[in-house]
């Protein structure tokens, strides 16, 4: 096996979960090279993975084919050679392009009419009783190995590195900031998702003031997408604390906040991506749950506490409360969050 090409999931937090696939089908294959097909939001995940050979951007839309893109990357990857392509979302337009480059094994999980596209398959678990993603993805390393164990508690845990640049360029931005890079908290107060994977942002202002009052030193980066932006402008001002405070959401690329997470003394997040990297990076951390289940996607971290509550009425996986009171994370109080900090091990 001298050639294996991953086709990478569309999400931050998914593609964290693939990288102890990764390191199974290195130690399977230890003269590979592992290349990665990643969109350009997902790419500095697989820059930060060490089992990763290259890293091929690609700039696909969601929901939208880009039949000619596919064509042409297609023919770009059947030079390579490829002898093996795992392909991790379950969607019909992510088998084309191995099939089109004439990939001999295509591996990937059944499912929206691949048949086909992908010759080595296993059925997707139900909605009900999902494992956790991470045995998800390495799961199909078997296919290739079957005689290959992939479930040891020590590949079940990602683990990313920071590139040098990406730090050089951090600790630049810091330090234009005048922000110690010994005193950063690093809060994370979006999630795609949607609301219900969302701390309210009263909540997060209050703890910075928290942090703030017990340390002086304290510095709180805020920290996302330019979607989050106004979130992270909710928290400054209801927080009241500008000195402290940088909104920094949508003014860092995911290398550089791949950097910075690494460098902070915690991390508070809400269910997410961002979540993950921190995880990764072995960062201590407050993870926050509301809809979602902490069994299904929670940061494999010795240095993570996760926050919920375990209501009746939860997980329901739903981007609206349909209770419309979102108890889930509004009775998740500051107190309790800024309690768990103190409880972590540096």
């Amino acid at each position: 096996m001298h050639g294996i090409l991953i086709i990478a999931p569309n999400w931050i937090g998914d593609a964290v979960m693939t990288q102890p696939l990764l390191a199974s089908l290195k130690e399977q294959y230890p003269e590979a090279n592992i290349d990665v097909l990643a969109s350009t939001w997902v790419a500095p995940i697989y820059r930060a993975c060490p089992e990763v050979h290259e890293v091929i951007e690609a700039k696909f839309e969601h929901k939208k084919l880009q039949w000619n893109l596919r064509k042409k990357l297609a023919k770009k990857l059947a030079t390579k050679k490829y002898q093996a392509c795992f392909v991790l979302p379950n969607s019909l337009k992510s088998a084309l392009i191995p099939w089109l480059a004439n990939i001999p094994f295509r591996v990937g999980y059944r499912g929206e009419l691949r048949f086909g596209l992908i010759n080595l398959s296993l059925d997707n678990p139900s909605k009900v009783n999902r494992p956790p993603m991470v045995e998800h993805y390495l799961a199909l390393s078997q296919l290739l190995n079957e005689a290959q164990s992939v479930s040891t508690a020590s590949n079940l845990v990602p683990k990313l590195n920071v590139s040098a640049t990406a730090n050089q360029s951090v600790q630049t931005k810091l330090l234009n900031a005048k922000v110690d890079p010994a005193n950063i908290y690093v809060m994370c107060p979006g999630a795609e998702y949607g609301p219900t994977k969302r701390w309210p942002t009263s909540h997060f202002a209050q703890l910075a003031q928290k942090l703030i009052a017990s340390n002086l030193h304290s510095q709180i980066i805020l920290l996302g997408s330019k979607g989050d932006n106004v979130l992270a402008q909710e928290i400054q001002s209801q927080a009241k604390q500008d000195s402290h405070i940088h909104n920094w959401c949508g003014d860092t690329s995911l290398d550089e906040a791949i950097a910075l997470i690494g460098m902070g003394k915690a991390v508070i997040s809400n269910d997410s991506g961002l979540m993950h990297i921190a995880a990764a990076l072995k960062t201590p951390q407050v993870a926050i749950f509301g809809s979602s289940d902490p069994a299904h996607t929670p940061p494999l971290s010795d240095k993570a506490k996760v926050i919920w509550l375990n209501l009746p009425c939860s997980p329901c996986h739903k981007k609206e409360c349909p209770l419309g009171h979102l108890k889930c994370l509004n009775d998740i109080l500051p107190e309790q969050v800024f309690a768990t900090l103190n409880t972590l091990q540096p």
